[in-house]
Order: structure tokens, then C-alpha cells, then sequence
């Protein structure tokens, strides 16, 4: 499925964590080969629509088709990476932004569903009655890192987790990433994305699909692979017969 150019209204730009320790796998997961191709390559692939696109992660990930970052220090967490993301942004910010983990191969599939979802919430196109962003669930499991949201409020709960300021709190003005000496750093590092998200008008959509399944293991990764295999295999090859005209 592919998705249809985003309105004015909800434009967006991309930012791509890939920046983990990726400890279960022993290996790095973005450059990992699913399915014929990097993990990095799966999840970029849901980008195309963006404006800009920036990666968060080590410096051998570093290419002419998007933006590469790094939270600092490293292995800060996805709250890190997303403040460094939101930083790294180029000027002329679209209004909303694609936040997504390296991990998911299927992405691609989701951003149309995200896109359709955040457009038909009402008030989308205002900065006070809309809501501020839409994220796929998985059996009652939110997946905040397979979601799209309105850049300012994401800007904003990035300074609140970094200032420790709790929901509700006054920022003060001017304050958000990618400012002169951008937020400290100290409530970022190693931050939960339920404390990002915290406060922030959610919408679910769910994922009947399975679209934000992760690879976090060598299983994980043979699963999804055997699992596509098995949605490009013709049924009468799984049947065994030819299904052909004599």
C-alpha cells in the first residue's frame, strides 16, 4: 500500500532511531539483512513522503539520503534520540513528524493507516483543538514508536521530560530542541517514551496486521522472513499442485 501525498496539513519529516545497543541480537540491528535488506532499509522505506529524514545512530550508517545524528552521549535511549532527532531537523520544519524504531520492518505498511487516521481526527488542521499525534497497538500494547505527531507538541514534551517538568507544567519560552544550546540533557538519557508521550492527545490505531512486530533476535528475524515467504508463495505451490492447464 502506498501512501497518498500528505496535505499541507500534515506534511511531515522523519526521524529514524537506530542508535541501540541491539544487545539480544549481538550485532548491529539497522545494517542486519531481513528478507533481502537492512532492517535501516525496511524502516526508510516508509520516509519516502517525508520532507526530510534524519537517522539517529553510529557514524557507519551515514548516507547522502538523509540526515545521520546521534544522541549524546550515545546510548541514551529513544527519548535521547528523539531530542537529537527533533535537533538535526533542517529549517522549515514540517508540522508533524514520523517517529519510528529501526526494528520494524513492516513501517511502510503502517504510515498509510497513520496518515488517514490523523486526518480524519477532528481538528487537525489547528494547533489548539487537534489532537497531537496517532500511533498503531498491538493487542492493547501501544507502539509509540510506530507513530506520527504534531511536531510542536513533540518538540514540547522532548523539553518537559528534559527540564523535569511534570505534565501540565509551564516551559519557558523559547525553550525546545535545536535552540541554541538545546535542552539539558541530564532527564533525557535513558528517559521511558511513556514519559514522552505522557500528556500528549493520543489516538491508536490498531494493528490488526501485525505491521509493528520488531526483530529484537535471531528468531525474530528468521520468523518475519519465513512469514513473507510464505505471503509471496503462490497456494498452489503451498498445495503442491502446479494449478497450470494441461
Amino acid at each position: 500500500m502506498s501512501t497518498p501525498p500528505p496535505s499541507e496539513a500534515l506534511a511531515f519529516d522523519a526521524v529514524v532511531l537506530a542508535g541501540g545497543r541491539a544487545s539480544r541480537l549481538g550485532t548491529s540491528k539497522p545494517r542486519l539483512v531481513v528478507d533481502g535488506a537492512r532492517l535501516l532499509d525496511h524502516v526508510l522505506a516508509a520516509t519516502r513522503d517525508a520532507r526530510a529524514t534524519v537517522v539517529v545512530g553510529p557514524d557507519d550508517l551515514a548516507s547522502d539520503a538523509y540526515v545521520l545524528t546521534r544522541e549524546d552521549p550515545p546510548f541514551g535511549g529513544p527519548v535521547a534520540g528523539a531530542a537529537a532527532g527533533l535537533a538535526a531537523l533542517p529549517d522549515g520544519a514540517a508540522p508533524w513528524v514520523l517517529l519510528l524504531a529501526c526494528d520494524v520492518p513492516r513501517a511502510a505498511e503502517a504510515v498509510p493507516l497513520l496518515v488517514t487516521r490523523a486526518a480524519a481526527a477532528p481538528g487537525t488542521g489547528t494547533a489548539d483543538d487537534g489532537i497531537d499525534g496517532v500511533h498503531l497497538a498491538a493487542e492493547g500494547r501501544a507502539q509509540w514508536l510506530v507513530g506520527l505527531y504534531r511536531r510542536e507538541a513533540l518538540d514540547a514534551a522532548v523539553v518537559r521530560v528534559a527540564q523535569g517538568v511534570p505534565v501540565g507544567g509551564n516551559l519557558s519560552d523559547g525553550d525546545r530542541p535545536g535552540a541554541a544550546d538545546g535542552p539539558p540533557p541530564s532527564g533525557l538519557h535513558g528517559a521511558p517514551v511513556r514519559r514522552l508521550v505522557s500528556g500528549l492527545r493520543l489516538l491508536e490505531v490498531e494493528d490488526v496486521d501485525g505491521l509493528s512486530t520488531d526483530v529484537d533476535t535471531w528468531q525474530d528475524a528468521e520468523s518475519y522472513a519465513h512469514r513473507r515467504a510464505q505471503r509471496s508463495t503462490p497456494s498452489h505451490d503451498l498445495h503442491g499442485s502446479s494449478g497450470g492447464m494441461a
